[in-house]
């Protein structure tokens, strides 16, 4: 039963699968090739595009619709036989191999192995287990990064967009991809998985919505897509159909399991499916029901793939069972959460720190699930075991509003102590985002229900959290009071993490108040107790006060070490709100050091920004005046194309990216200790400033407009300056900065 191979397509995003396939044919060792993948990937379109370029280079070309074929069995047969006049290779495209279908054609390819001249050419949800069979898995179209998905030239790279542009384009000729819509269709694209077929039937919709109200609508259920052409199989005409079809025949215990793993959000472990679902969750994997999405810690990442877990959370619903699914999901990750409490500030910090990360959608569907049905103290309870996870992931936004909402819960009120610790948690989160009087309305809040408690260790753990806060705010002498008070109480119970902490925050205190003997000896103590319970996190935010203090002693060289220590521990984990501050310490560091660096640094400095911003955080103006002053440099002592350049780059850093472009750079203590680099380290970045702009020919009054500080200050700084490089004169100097590079 010959059929036709159907209208002419236009491929989009499939230049390397289909050159594949047609090489494969070619090969006269390929007898029986099958592209598999799931529904609606596109198997059928790219084979038929295939044999329209290769047909001519066989004999005869058969094209069978394995469904009709096998419904007409006896009637015709599967190829008939070559004629003797017949030259030449015969290639057989077997279409549609699957469900009830897939025994027969097996069987009928496998009965075609006689002939050497048969080339045969499937397409099947999976393999058909035929001898000598070779496959060529078709995926999904890629779809758009996290990064950058606002600017319409990144999104557009993505396969899956370029094809909705397309199609979008079919049904409005007035479509076009813009600053405005850009982010709206890479959220359509990526939560259709790419699946051509989906994104086809999204595309076709933009007659009526706009690429916002589509991408909302999607947000509820996938299969709401509906209105494929009308000469598709049904399967092609909405994705509900194509669901259906995609489960059909699935054994009784797969079933059970893709149920269960639907109301799973993308990205959870493959211990959800449980150790005895092996056999399952391979069937599954096979179908394409299941797919690896990432990979985390050497463990596969899965997802129920886009539109089947939308149709079987929809039938759980109707079924009324999908109470008891979401409420064994919610348990799961609670139990998760408690049971990685014990070892967040430890030996195991980096390994759970990563696991929550990777399953921090899940966790945040438990929470709503709890909320939903009014467990408001297990609510409270997994919000209080997030606070470490959600701070490292860089949640600070979501965290507080989940603190309060929890605080302020409908229900009964809520056990003072959690209240408390809820009231110290938010004002962490408080901080995070740059509020520090907030943040201490809210410790000191937490104190005052923590007092009726009665919980020292709490109250101290709380005073460490409200002290760093005072110092922020800008009142080092409260600050010492309550951390002097905190540290003393922390090392007398023995807890040994947050006497740590009391004592590397007491130490920013002593530093701001200029006693550096001091600093240096809380800071040894904390660093000692963090290397030896193995808390990453805390030790390097040790390590970034550390090297603070190092630059005050002009030791460029002990605190780049600090940094360097710093960013690897905190890559470790991938922490994001502190790093983007971290990252700016270390360019200001590498601005003073190695002037040749200059492009990093400003590659540095822009992810930074662009990292912090995803946090909702805010700078010290203080802190923004010096990096806005490092910019202003950087912009002047580089071309602008460059200067332009790097910082495009820096922004779409991601931030493994941002730490590995940190690492790369050459470590002060690998660098020539005389020369033109000696000369650049032996000054302040003030005076590098200073040493720049005289330079450019600019007098002390302007220099002192430009810095925004006194003539008179200038004036000694120019005097430091000519010393420390050894120059008797403002052309000298000139000389020496143009000798950085």
């Amino acid at each position: 039963m010959s059929v036709a191979l159907g209208p002419v397509t236009e491929l989009v995003g499939r230049e390397r699968e289909s050159a594949a396939l047609v090489e494969r044919l070619r090969d006269p060792s390929v007898r029986t090739l099958t592209v598999t993948g799931r529904a609606g990937v596109g198997k059928s379109r790219l084979a038929a595009e295939a044999v329209r370029e290769i047909g001519g280079e066989f004999g005869r070309v058969t094209v069978v619709d394995a469904v009709r074929w096998c419904a007409a069995a006896g009637q015709e047969p599967l190829l008939t036989p070559a004629g003797p006049e017949e030259h030449g290779r015969v290639l057989l495209l077997l279409d549609g191999c699957d469900h009830d279908v897939r025994p027969a054609a097996a069987e009928a390819v496998a009965a075609l192995a006689g002939d050497p001249r048969v080339v045969v050419l499937a397409t099947a949800l999976e393999p058909l287990g035929v001898y000598g069979e070779r496959l060529l898995p078709l995926a999904p179209l890629p779809v758009p990064g996290s990064a950058g998905t606002g600017d319409p030239h990144e999104v557009l790279e993505a396969a899956s967009v370029a094809l909705f542009v397309r199609r979008a384009r079919d049904a409005d000729p007035a479509f076009a991809l813009t600053l405005e819509n850009a982010a709206a269709v890479a959220e359509i694209c990526t939560r259709l998985d790419g699946l051509p077929l989906a994104v086809e039937l999204a595309a076709r919709r933009l007659r009526l919505l706009s690429p916002q109200s589509l991408a909302a609508r999607l947000r509820g259920r996938t299969t709401v897509l509906a209105g494929g052409p009308a000469h598709a199989p049904e399967r092609h005409r909405s994705l509900a159909a194509l669901a259906e079809w995609s489960c059909r025949g699935l054994a009784g215990p797969a079933r059970a399991l893709l149920d269960r793993l639907s109301v799973y959000e993308p990205g959870f472990g493959l211990s959800a499916a449980g150790v005895s679902a092996e056999a399952e969750v391979e069937t599954l994997l096979d179908r394409g029901l299941l797919a690896v999405v990432a990979e985390e810690q050497g463990e596969p990442r899965l997802a129920v793939t886009e539109p089947v877990r939308s149709h079987r959370r929809a039938e759980l619903a109707d079924s009324g069972r999908d109470g008891a699914a979401l409420d064994a999901h919610a348990e799961r990750y609670r139990l998760l959460v408690t049971s990685a409490l014990p070892g967040l500030n430890g030996t195991d910090q980096e390994r759970l720190l990563r696991e929550l990360a990777a399953e921090g959608a899940n966790v945040t569907a438990a929470l709503r699930r709890l909320r939903e049905r009014g467990d408001d103290e297990a609510a409270a309870a997994l919000v209080l075991g997030c606070r470490l996870p959600w701070l490292t992931q860089g949640r600070l936004r979501e965290a507080l509003d989940w603190c309060d909402s929890s605080a302020e819960a409908a229900g009964p009120p809520l056990p003072e102590a959690v209240r408390a610790r809820l009231a110290d948690m938010s004002g962490l989160f408080a901080l995070a985002l740059g509020d520090p009087h907030e943040a201490v309305r809210r410790h000191r809040s937490a104190l005052a229900l923590g007092k009726a408690v009665g919980d020292r260790r709490q109250n101290a753990l709380v005073s460490v959290h409200l002290g760093t806060a005072l110092l922020k705010s800008g009142d080092a002498p409260g600050a010492r009071a309550v951390l002097v008070a905190a540290l003393s109480a922390l090392a007398s119970m023995g807890v040994t993490g947050g006497a740590a902490g009391a004592a590397a925050a007491l130490a920013a205190v002593t530093r701001a108040e200029g006693d550096r003997r001091k600093a240096l000896e809380l800071l040894d103590r904390a660093e000692e107790a963090f290397r030896r319970i193995r808390d990453g996190r805390g030790l390097a935010g040790t390590l970034r006060t550390a090297a603070a203090l190092a630059l005050d002693g002009e030791e460029p060289d002990r605190a780049d070490g600090a940094l360097r220590e710093a960013l690897r521990l905190y890559g470790a984990i991938d922490e994001r709100t502190e790093l983007p501050d971290l990252l700016e310490e270390f360019a200001l560091l590498l601005l003073r050091t190695a002037p040749a660096q200059r492009p990093r640094t400003v590659r540095l400095l822009a992810a930074a920004d662009t990292l912090r911003a995803a946090t909702g955080a805010e700078v010290p103006d203080a802190w923004r005046s010096e990096a806005e002053r490092a910019r202003t440099e950087l912009s002047a002592r580089l071309d602008w194309s460059d200067f332009a350049t790097a910082w495009a780059e820096g922004v779409r850093m991601t931030a493994r990216a941002a730490v590995a472009e940190a690492l790369s750079a050459p470590a002060s203590s690998r660098r020539p200790a005389a020369g033109a680099v000696a000369e650049a380290q032996s000054l302040t970045p003030r005076q590098v400033q200073v040493a720049l702009l005289v330079s450019e020919g600019l007098t002390n009054r302007h220099i002192a407009a430009r810095l925004d500080i006194s003539e008179w200050t200038v004036v000694n700084h120019v005097r430091q300056v000519m010393r420390r490089l050894g120059c008797t004169s403002r052309v000298q100097v000139a000389g020496a900065v143009g000798r950085w590079g």
